[in-house]
């Protein structure tokens, strides 16, 4: 009998950061190509070569384990640049974001986790902590940025500014249900900084 040249992944082998990354990497997996269904521990453990016991210690349900998964897949697509251009930094960033959840097949998984959460305390719970309210910190940071350059009013609130920018793609995309297109995002740019632009004196 030949032996598997497989080498197993067995419990205890791996340091702790390399299984946490590679079950957040097994559950992203899942949860775009077969939906928040398929994010159970059983399933992310056995793709991961995780113990289940691993997962309960780490994350206290499957929806909080597919928020973080979700997080960590989305975040390099989700960078925001500080170019000194206000408008194109705005703009790249949330085409980058109507891109991920079109073209990037992220869209149903964002759908179900936002429906999910509001029934799911764990993934209610775990979701403005890992995803929404980092990416809101991120916009508003680069907003600040651009007060300091005196590209905003020193009044503007930024709160709202990031309301109007993606709390219109996720009503789009959520409430709606109807198209979000890349054309939709200079025009929403356009007509947030409008209210907060500086004016010439």
């Amino acid at each position: 009998m030949t032996e598997s040249t497989t080498p197993r992944r067995g419990r205890g082998r791996r340091p702790a950061a390399v299984v946490r990354t590679e079950v957040l990497t097994a559950a992203g997996d899942l949860l775009l190509a077969e939906g928040l269904r398929a994010v159970t521990f059983e399933r992310v453990a056995k793709e991961a070569g995780a113990s289940r016991t691993t997962l309960h210690k780490w994350w206290p349900s499957p929806g909080a384990l597919a928020a973080e998964a979700y997080f960590a897949r989305s975040a390099p697509a989700l960078g925001f640049a500080d170019t000194g251009d206000l408008r194109a930094d705005l703009v790249a960033q949330l085409t980058s974001f109507v891109r991920l959840v079109t073209a990037g097949g992220a869209g149903t998984a964002l759908v179900e986790l936002v429906g999910a959460a509001q029934i799911d305390p764990d993934l209610g719970d775990a979701w403005p902590q890992l995803y929404s309210l980092p990416r809101r910190e991120l916009a508003r940071a680069r907003l600040r940025s651009a007060q300091r350059q005196g590209q905003l009013r020193e009044d503007a609130d930024l709160d709202i500014v990031v309301d109007q920018l993606w709390g219109a793609c996720y009503h789009r995309l959520l409430v709606l249900r109807v198209p979000l297109e890349e054309s939709l995002v200079p025009r929403l740019v356009d007509q947030a900084l409008r209210g907060a632009a500086c004016h010439p004196a």
